[in-house]
């Protein structure tokens, strides 16, 4: 049997500097798809952070195409394992393929999702 645990680590680990940033505040519970389009970056189920190429939504799922042209098909939960995810900032590390820039790291680390303050897109 293989073990599969692996190191969550916070995007603050990860990013090297770290300069005042302005802080960007969203809502946790509006709308998943919404908040996924704005900041473009999905956790995959092994904790690999990847860069968003684009987002079809059909109805209550989407599908999501990576800048390293891997496809995910996701419903649109506010619960869900990718959501708690990207609100809490873990991620085990970041994709090389996709090849996300420092900035969007930096500004990723420095958005706060909370429950009554914020955008509602």
């Amino acid at each position: 049997m293989m073990d599969r645990t692996y190191k969550v680590k916070n995007i603050e680990n990860v990013i090297s500097s770290k300069k005042d940033e302005k802080k960007r505040y969203y809502r946790k519970n509006y709308n998943f798809f919404e908040l996924l389009k704005k900041i473009k970056l999905w956790p995959s189920r092994k904790g690999i952070l990847h860069g968003i190429k684009s987002i079809t939504v059909i109805g209550n799922k989407a599908e999501i195409t990576t800048h390293c042209n891997e496809k995910f098909m996701i419903r649109n939960s506010k619960n869900s394992r990718a959501s708690r995810w990207l609100r809490n900032k873990w991620l085990v590390k970041v994709c090389p393929r996709c090849k996300i820039p420092q900035w969007k790291l930096e500004k990723y680390a420095s958005t706060i999702i909370t429950q009554d303050y914020g955008a509602k897109f």
